[in-house]
């Protein structure tokens, strides 16, 4: 029986209002006709087809889906606005040999952004001063005493990466001390500050249609242009320079696009990829000493990406040396990248232990916050290198955008994570625009800002006030949507390969979610540290293993402890399991709801 057997038909009984998270269910409409289509035009099974129509997939955009490729998706770099100009004043500056600074930033995207741009001027003969910022001290962005510092070692050009797009004082300090700026970035600006050229697809007057993409992205396409203009006017066989292959860098980009969590759409399908084949050769010694520290192995997924590299490379922006990560991913010599790699890694475990020990803190707070919108938690001490992620793990216990700061000295360093439907970035922005915070950006899902421990409580009514304003867009994202039915029979290793075949899955483009029907609880415990265990049985006594992780403390958690043997309603995505070698699936849940009355 192939898998379009696997997938249940949608029952027009099934409503679940409030599950045991609190989230209203609904099930994505598809229409068959258009299920009939993509089964037709791209030779996958119906229950593939009818969860891509259920996403509005049409047919013609079908080969994007299931065959994302660079050679098809691949934009055309000039469309950015200022490329050209760009392009042309870095041409400029290898042709008289000028000193050219690559400034950065500290996290996945920053540091593979940073280590892109320095490899590819290197190749050229131009090994460029790279700069990245210490976060405790220096904190995000350029500052005017780092461009000082460049200009004073003899740098006439700098190119700042995943940053500088709203950099007026420090941009303002670069010219001021004789030097052309460059911005490569993708954060959303209104007031340009003073650059040769900025190039971002989220800035006033670009037309690009890119502004999904992140800054390293965004770098590869100012790379790719400024390599044709050398090849074009015969630059390489002037100066005696082989042409560098491009896509040695795509293991890069699709590190960066999936660690930065910007929308797997249009090409970001394709670096996602082709980043990871490349990735899985293991080619660079940075990736290959990574997957030692961190024990997994080729072929690689997002999974590995967002969850394995990418929390090793911030790990040293966060309690380490703020360049490890650029010096990883940069570096061809494999010895170093092992030591670097082992750093990283134990960095890692040191804010695993800073993240668990401030969650444990946050999380009383924000439980005695009552029914709000948000939460939003602070106090003395607390690590501003782990804040963000503190705010990750309150976003997934209390289902609702997070806000956390961390107090030193007199002053708050916050990060915010946001929920589907409620943009953080546009609230944060507007509190620094009104005065509230110190400084405040970032995007819809994810922002950074200070505070003052004077203003703490003002921010806080800020955010009442934003949040009163966004009943229905936080209603909205209070809904939980589901793509399908599965029945534990169904749940098979056959159904999960047709699944990916519409992958890379990730912001933009979320795993199928399954609803189990009905499932009686056989088994349910805790295992690991916070995680739930479950084993559910069908209607005809099959059954299927699910896990829920890092909910044992939460409502949801603690129902489906107390579920056994009753039944309940599972949503969730089926994965692969070969825990010991043997071949199976498992549902990893997302949430849970009575079936019993």
């Amino acid at each position: 029986m192939g898998a379009e057997a696997r997938i249940l038909a949608p029952s027009t009984a099934f409503g679940v209002s409030r599950s045991f998270s609190g989230r209203r269910w609904r099930l994505r409409e598809v229409a068959d006709a258009q299920a009939r289509a993509l089964a037709l035009a791209g030779n996958i099974s119906d229950a593939l087809a009818r969860i891509l129509a259920g996403r509005d997939v049409q047919a013609e955009h079908l080969e994007d889906i299931l065959n994302p490729t660079l050679k098809r998706l691949l934009p055309e770099p000039f469309s950015l606005k200022d490329m050209e100009r760009a392009v042309t004043r870095v041409r400029a500056a290898l042709d008289a040999s000028e000193k050219i600074a690559v400034y950065g930033d500290y996290d996945v995207d920053g540091s593979s952004a940073s280590a892109l741009l320095s490899s590819f001027l290197t190749t050229l003969g131009h090994k460029p001063r790279v700069y990245i910022p210490d976060r405790m001290t220096e904190g995000y962005g350029p500052n005017a005493n780092a461009m000082r510092l460049l200009a004073e070692e003899g740098a006439s050009l700098v190119i700042t990466v995943d940053c500088g797009a709203t950099s007026v004082d420090a941009l303002t300090a670069a010219r001021d001390a004789g030097m052309d700026a460059i911005v490569l970035d993708h954060h959303a600006v209104e007031t340009l500050p003073p650059t040769y050229a900025q190039v971002n697809p989220n800035q006033p007057g670009d037309a690009s249609g890119l502004g999904y993409l992140c800054a390293t992205g965004v770098t590869f396409l100012f790379v790719v242009a400024l390599n044709r203009q050398l090849r074009d006017s015969g630059w390489y066989e002037a100066n005696g320079i082989a042409e560098p292959d491009l896509r040695d860098y795509v293991d890069l980009v699709g590190l960066a696009t999936v660690c930065d969590v910007v929308p797997l759409v249009g090409v970001n399908r394709a670096f996602v990829r082709a980043g990871l084949a490349k990735l899985s050769m293991l080619s660079r010694p940075g990736f290959s000493a990574l997957a030692a520290v961190a024990k997994v192995t080729a072929p690689f997924t997002p999974h590995h990406l967002g969850f394995m590299f990418g929390p090793r490379i911030n790990a040293g922006g966060r309690v380490g040396r703020c360049t490890l990560g650029m010096e990883l991913l940069s570096t061809a010599d494999a010895a170093e990248a092992e030591d670097i790699a082992a750093l990283l890694d134990t960095h890692n475990r040191e804010r695993q232990a800073l993240e668990a020990m401030i969650l444990e803190s946050a999380a009383a707070q924000a439980a005695t916050q009552g029914n709000t919108p948000f939460v939003l938690v602070a106090d003395e001490g607390w690590h501003p290198g782990v804040v963000g992620i503190v705010a990750s793990r309150l976003r997934e216990r209390f289902n609702k955008p997070a806000f956390v700061a961390g107090f030193e000295g007199g002053y708050g360093r916050g990060s915010a994570r946001s929920i589907p439907g409620i943009d953080i970035g546009a609230m944060v922005r507007a509190a620094y625009d009104g005065g509230v915070l110190e400084t405040g950006g970032g995007h819809a899902m994810a922002a950074g800002f200070s505070v003052t421990p004077e203003k703490l409580e003002a921010f806080r009514a800020f955010l009442v006030s934003r949040f009163d304003g966004s009943s229905a867009a936080f209603d909205a994202a209070n809904e939980l949507m589901l793509d399908a039915f599965v029945s534990p029979s169904g749940a098979s290793t056959m159904l999960v390969s047709e699944l990916a075949k519409a992958g890379p899955y990730g912001a933009g483009n979320p795993e199928p979610l399954l609803v189990v029907m009905d499932a009686r609880v056989a088994f349910a415990s805790v295992v690991g540290k916070d995680h739930v265990k479950l084993q559910v049985a069908g209607g005809d006594g099959a059954r299927l293993d699910a896990i829920a992780f890092r909910t044992a403390q939460t409502p949801l958690g603690q129902a489906m402890l107390a579920a056994r043997g009753k039944r309940i309603h599972l949503a969730g995505r089926l994965k692969e399991d070969n825990w010991n070698g043997r071949e199976r699936v498992q549902l990893q849940v997302e949430d849970a709801a009575p079936a019993e009355a």
